[in-house]
């Protein structure tokens, strides 16, 4: 009995130490590889927005691999489609994190995806990179803000149109949905801060994916006969655009007439459709491809080269995820490690080259500086550059001209670690 016993006992570890090898080696090769997040949407409304941002990320990781990586290890892109459906966006984070395991997600465009992650990002401290130009109001501490906030797109477009083609009358026209209602707001206050009375601005919102404009090109028309020059503010987002900007042809509204500024027009969604009715209405971004420098140059030559596409554009969103790669790369580093704290701390005061000739650097607020270019739409998909700042601008998370936002700061240094830190009274308003 007593040697059967001690063959069992044998036996048993034996199956034990097999177990544990094998473990071992799972954990090893689950361990093998850095796992990053893609969260665009591939399909839906805003596919034709989003997919290139996966592509390009795609690109970055491949490039980054053929360098050797980053901390010895090669990087492994996770790519999920929340499918242009916002609740959709939090589900498929939240798979990204807990069950993929990514040690960073890229993603998300519409202001109302980015909300409906903040939560799974904050309960789960992981790291979201948003690559596009939002409302602002806000400041988490589990994101990057690489695309621009609105003093970094949206006021200098108002104050170019002001200026350069003397409008009077304003049009704020938008898709319902958080970014377009917010950056509205802000510049509704702006303008009338300026003067502008409460008859000379016009808001209209429409559903994402819209398609009937006959009635709202009738009515921005109807508005533009009152003697004063005016122009349209655009935040109409995604596909909707498509038909927009062709009703307005079909009306006879030209840029000389009534000018469009958009702040989500840009290559990509300019690619393979008829520019003819959007000839000379502008677009401001903090980048187009049409800019000349050798790295953007480069960049471009990569991406068409990547995509096996000599006709393949870049655009603003694609430069912000490159610019928020390089900078994710370098805090890495400079952490030693890829756990979320680290990271998020070594950040900030990262400074990467943008692809407009300059440098970008991740403030406290969690947002990076840019440049402002305003480019008018030419005939063959791409901007003719006809303004842009001598520098870069520094973010404004909170918005000057909002009562209740003007006081507060976002700083997540020590000892202040806080988004909505408000001067006045020295408090932090709490988690934003």
């Amino acid at each position: 009995m007593a040697s059967v016993r001690k063959w069992l006992r044998g036996a048993g570890l034996a199956a034990a130490a097999v177990a544990a090898t094998l473990t071992g080696a799972h954990n090893a090769q689950a361990q093998a590889t850095i796992k990053v997040g893609i969260l665009h949407s591939l399909s839906g409304t805003m596919a034709i927005s989003e997919t290139t941002l996966k592509d390009v990320m795609l690109m970055l990781i491949e490039e980054q691999n053929k360098k050797g990586g980053v901390l010895g290890k090669k990087l492994e892109a996770v790519v999920v489609d929340p499918a242009s459906n916002w609740p959709l966006f939090a589900e498929k984070a939240r798979q990204l994190i807990a069950v993929d395991k990514v040690a960073v997600v890229f993603g998300c465009w519409t202001s109302v995806s980015r909300k409906s992650v903040l939560p799974v990002f904050e309960e789960l401290n992981s790291i979201l990179f948003y690559p596009v130009q939002y409302e602002g109001e806000e400041s988490q501490k589990n994101v990057f803000y690489t695309g621009a906030a609105p003093n970094q797109q949206a006021i200098p477009a108002v104050d170019y149109l002001e200026k350069e083609e003397k409008v009077q009358r304003w049009v704020l026209a938008g898709t319902d949905y958080v970014y377009p209602r917010t950056t509205n707001k802000i510049l509704e206050a702006y303008l009338k801060s300026k003067g502008v009375k409460d008859e000379d601005i016009m808001i209209n919102y429409t559903p994402f994916g819209h398609s009937d404009w006959q009635n709202i090109v009738a009515s921005i028309k109807k508005f533009g006969t009152a003697g004063k020059k005016t122009a349209v503010v655009s935040t109409i987002n995604g596909d909707a655009n498509v038909p927009f900007y062709k009703e307005l042809g079909n009306q006879g509204i030209k840029a000389t007439d009534i000018p469009v500024v958009a702040f989500s027009v840009g290559e990509e969604e300019l690619a393979g459709i008829d520019t003819k009715p959007l000839l000379g209405h502008l677009a401001a971004w903090n980048y187009f491809q049409s800019v000349e420098n050798p790295d953007n140059k480069a960049f471009i030559a990569k991406w068409q080269a990547f995509t096996k596409n000599p006709k393949r554009v870049t655009n603003d969103p694609m430069e912000a995820h490159v610019i928020g790669f390089a900078m994710w790369i370098k805090a890495v580093e400079k952490a030693g490690t890829t756990d979320p704290s680290k990271v998020i701390d070594a950040m900030i005061g990262i400074s990467v080259p943008n692809l407009t000739g300059g440098y970008s650097a991740m403030m406290p607020n969690h947002h990076i500086t840019k440049p402002v270019l305003i480019g008018e739409v030419k005939g063959d998909g791409q901007f003719n550059v006809v303004w842009q700042t001598q520098g870069t601008v520094v973010a404004n998370e909170w918005s000057p001209y909002l009562e209740g936002s003007r006081d507060l700061i976002a700083d997540w240094r020590a000892p202040l670690m806080c988004g909505n830190f408000n001067v006045k009274t020295g408090k932090c308003g709490g988690k934003m």
